[in-house]
């Protein structure tokens, strides 16, 4: 019973989470342009920290000096610029760096 309890407070949270916005910006109300900004501006901002983050621990003094993780940030960036589709730069990016640590190219 206590487990059932438990999922159902997160499935009720989870869903008013969710529908708060719809709630709090309906169609006739205007957006407030504070969320438009951060509509824009946190998608970049978290792709970055994701980046920062996954080459923290990239030692470039030594061995590959983080090569493959430098040539798939790269193409990632190269890839969102020309197409604009975060899920294809993301998916050919890690594709590319899988295939970089796994062939022992660097």
């Amino acid at each position: 019973m206590h487990s059932i309890l438990i999922i159902a407070v997160m499935a009720l949270v989870n869903l008013s989470l969710r529908a708060l916005p719809f709630l709090l910006f309906r169609k006739e109300n205007k957006t407030p342009k504070i969320i438009l900004y951060l509509g824009k501006a946190l998608p970049p901002a978290m792709m970055s920290f994701l980046i920062v983050y996954c080459v923290r621990s990239v030692d470039f003094s030594s061995g590959n000096h983080g090569l493959p993780e430098l040539i798939s940030i790269a193409a990632a960036m190269l890839i969102h610029s020309w197409k604009r589709n975060t899920l294809l730069s993301i998916s050919i990016s890690t594709v590319l760096y899988m295939v970089l640590i796994q062939t022992n190219l660097f």
